[in-house]
């Protein structure tokens, strides 16, 4: 049997990403051995973990480790990790098919919402004819997106395309704007809120954003706004959110992240007549993409390798 050229592990508390992903890395990258923790012989020879919400010794038996890869765009889990070591790169993936997935997603969100298709729903269960009053242009609804990296762009983009008046949120100032978006920094975050009728979360997590979607943030939209959360459960502190809805103030909200997830059974989340639920669907990396994304980055490692080597051995 021929030598793998990298030996990987996959592991993860919540998935089997071995039976997701083994099947795509033995068709597109037959050099790349993919193993599970237990068909590891020796724990020197692995260069790489593939994971998502990894156990916490997840690296530990693994010494000469290259590289980490989260199976999405979240690395969070793998980031808070105990046993992730120190100087070993943790990659995402930046798939534009996944970007198109969650664009689609909030495309789907605003029109919800703007729209007001939860009414409709209501009304043909009723057999009622009912033409909700307000407008139809998207000119007059304005889109806010919060987080302005590969899946921000991608969301943004998206909305600007059916016509809605698009602002984004993110720390730096954007040295290139893009048409149809007024771009925001955090310094000015107040502004932002007070134009947005329906807010997109799509930011990380971090220390920064853990509760930020709190009754501060909530007050500072205009009345009757909408929320969509497509970011990570913690960042929304839930009883915000519902007096939000409960006094008026928000119209309504999507909700695709959850802290913990599944939504537990009984929640508040799930009847409550003003809020969508959807078991974190908003994108999903292919198998290809993500073996296609692991190999890339792989071969860059090993360039990068070799360069280093060779200004070494330089006279």
């Amino acid at each position: 049997m021929t030598q793998p050229r990298w030996t990987g592990v996959s592991t993860c508390r919540e998935l089997d990403l071995h039976a997701m992903f083994g099947p795509a890395f033995a068709d597109l990258a037959p050099d790349i051995a993919l193993l599970t923790p237990d068909a590891v012989t020796d724990p020197g020879a692995v260069d790489f973990v593939l994971s998502w919400a990894p156990p916490a010794d997840a690296f530990a038996p693994y010494p000469n480790l290259r590289g980490i890869f989260s199976i999405a765009a979240g690395m969070d889990a793998i980031l808070a990790c105990p046993s992730r070591p120190e100087g070993v790169p943790v990659f995402r993936v930046e798939d534009p098919d996944q970007a198109a997935q969650m664009a689609g997603f909030a495309a789907f969100q605003i029109v919800w919402h703007h729209r007001k298709m939860r009414q409709h729903i209501t009304d043909q269960a009723r057999e009622v004819w009912n033409r909700p009053d307000g407008g139809r242009s998207p000119a007059r609804v304005r889109v806010g997106v919060m987080g302005f990296g590969f899946m921000g762009r991608a969301v943004a983009r998206g909305a600007v395309a059916l016509g809605y008046p698009v602002a984004t949120l993110s720390r730096s100032v954007q040295d290139h704007p893009e048409a149809g978006m007024t771009h925001y920094t955090d310094t000015d975050r107040g502004a932002f809120l007070a134009r947005t009728d329906i807010l997109i979360n799509v930011l990380p997590m971090t220390p920064a954003t853990n509760g930020l979607f709190d009754a501060t943030l909530f007050s500072a939209l205009p009345q009757g706004a909408a929320f969509v959360h497509l970011g990570r459960g913690a960042q929304l502190d839930e009883d915000a959110l519902l007096a939000a809805l409960e006094s008026g103030h928000l119209s309504g909200a999507s909700l695709d992240v959850f802290a913990p997830e599944p939504l537990l059974p009984g929640h508040a989340f799930w009847s409550h007549p003003g809020i969508l639920v959807t078991p974190h669907t908003a994108s999903e990396a292919e198998p290809p993409a993500v073996v296609q994304n692991v190999v890339a980055h792989l071969d860059a490692l090993n360039a990068a390798a070799r360069a280093n080597s060779g200004r070494r051995n330089m006279p």
